[in-house]
């Protein structure tokens, strides 16, 4: 399973970041980047809207759904997958979770030419998938080996789906194991986001250094 299927900033970030408007009132009559990134961080992953809403003007309503957004963003690759409907719920919830515990530390900005601004962020990336690797192959093979186990004692074969749905609710009860007993966390990477002036009240943050975030933040298997 790839970290793309699992991450939760895709490309409907990027309109939620480019389109991301301060309101009537200027934040505290001035702007600081910074604040600003760690605004748009903690709504789109952490599902915390307070500073998003008092930055931006939104609805509190409306900043929910910016996470919501991009639970469903996450999810359209699994719903168009062999993943069982039923199992649906439970994953997006896991993965709601999941983004939750995302590390991230913004530092200050600093102001650079064109009312650009560089932000500097301190990422602690999730080590949860390689770290669960071998548990679920071992787990895996031990399900094939008593599916085997049981056909040679004359058991029935279980149909694909079947073992399709056991395969999916073990690799799901790892992952859930692991997160709800205390994840580890990588050694520290820097990233410095671009975040630009466009107007008296309009800002916004370079995508490309938004999806380069985005990979720090969780590690995928093959890191093993």
């Amino acid at each position: 399973m790839t970290k793309k299927r699992i991450i939760l900033i895709a490309a409907a970030l990027a309109v939620l970041i480019t389109g991301a408007v301060i309101g009537t009132n200027l934040y505290r009559n001035r702007f600081d980047a910074g604040e600003y990134v760690q605004a748009v961080l903690d709504v789109s992953y952490k599902n915390e809207t307070e500073q998003y809403v008092e930055i931006t003007g939104v609805s509190k309503e409306e900043a929910e759904q910016i996470f919501e957004n991009n639970l469903d963003a996450t999810m359209e690759g699994f719903e168009a997958s062999d993943m069982p409907q039923e199992f649906i719920p439970q994953y997006r919830e896991l993965f709601s979770e999941l983004a939750q515990k995302v590390s991230y530390t913004v530092e200050d900005p600093i102001r650079e030419e064109n009312d650009v601004y560089e932000v500097l962020v301190k990422v602690k990336p999730i080590t949860l998938f390689p770290d669960t690797h071998s548990t679920f192959q071992k787990k895996a093979k031990e399900y094939a080996d008593q599916v085997t186990d049981s056909v040679m004692n004359g058991g029935a074969m279980p149909s694909d789906e079947e073992m399709q749905k056991e395969i999916y609710q073990i690799y799901y009860d790892v992952l859930k194991e692991k997160i709800d007993t205390g994840m580890l966390y990588g050694e520290a990477k820097n990233i410095t986001l671009q975040v630009k002036k466009e107007g008296s009240r309009e800002f916004s943050v370079s995508q490309d250094d938004m999806d380069r975030l985005d990979a720090l933040l969780i590690e995928d298997a093959q890191a093993e």
